[in-house]
């Protein structure tokens, strides 16, 4: 009886074990009974399952990053080397419909998708774009290209990324000598609109002079100057050192001094 009871014990404990299934973080859970899909997405954590007749499909929901290295067209004809990182994560409501329309191998549509929509946008534009500051551009017109057909399915496209683009050799050393140039056109535009400023500084400076001298000249008049001058002797007068002559009325007052 204690065998007995001991197998059945052991029978029931597997059962129970087996009746549990486990989600992990990052990913949901699909319950497939006798090949029929729930419509109900069970979180991480712990769920009973009959393990006779149901199985869990489990789906990461978690941002992805998905890296192709692809030959991209441009406007030119030409075809551009390029390393690109796709980055999506799986809507956790539409798990269930994503599962019977395309079922596990999600990854294999999405880089599908990436060589039409890749495709289709590379070719508007010339391949310095795709090395230029054009390149963010690229890259969010291609990921909304790649929304509109997968976000449907529950597929949402967070970012598509060109990592490295490879140009052709003779290309690429043009775009840096025209790069180079244009450079130094900034450069030479900068020294001309320093020294033009410049030449501004001293033409203002020297108009304020200009009138800084007519106002003067227009205010000192004869008997301003006389009474500068009378000042002047005045305080020079209170000079122990010195001595005032007159020598006439219309004549300028002239100091001697005494020790001489």
């Amino acid at each position: 009886m204690k065998k007995v009871s001991s197998i059945a014990c052991l029978v029931l404990c597997i059962t129970t074990l087996s009746s549990c299934i486990i989600i992990r973080p990052g990913e949901v859970g699909v319950r497939r009974t006798l090949g029929k899909l729930s419509d109900k997405v069970l979180d991480q954590g712990v769920h009973g399952v009959n393990p006779f007749a149901t199985t869990v499909v489990r789906t990461p929901i978690r941002t992805v990053n998905l890296e192709m290295v692809l030959n991209l067209p441009s406007k030119e004809g030409l075809n551009i080397n390029s390393g690109i990182s796709i980055l999506y994560h799986i809507d956790k409501n539409l798990v269930p419909q994503l599962i019977e329309n395309v079922g596990s191998g999600y990854e294999t549509i999405i880089q599908s998708v990436f060589r039409s929509s890749s495709a289709d946008i590379c070719a508007k534009y010339m391949a310095k774009d795709m090395h230029s500051g054009m390149r963010s551009e690229i890259e969010s017109e291609i990921a909304q290209a790649m929304s509109t057909i997968l976000n449907p399915q529950g597929i949402i496209i967070e970012a598509v990324l060109l990592k490295t683009i490879q140009l052709p050799p003779g290309l690429y050393n043009s775009i840096e000598s025209k790069l180079e140039a244009e450079q130094q056109a900034m450069r030479m535009q900068f020294v001309i609109d320093l020294e033009r400023k410049e030449a501004e500084r001293k033409v203002i400076e020297a108009q304020g002079n200009r009138d800084a001298q007519q106002i003067l000249s227009e205010g000192l008049t004869r008997e301003i100057l006389e009474l500068r001058k009378i000042e002047a002797m005045l305080k020079l007068a209170q000079s122990e050192n010195s001595k005032i002559i007159f020598t006439g009325a219309e004549n300028t007052p002239i100091m001697i001094d005494p020790s001489n």
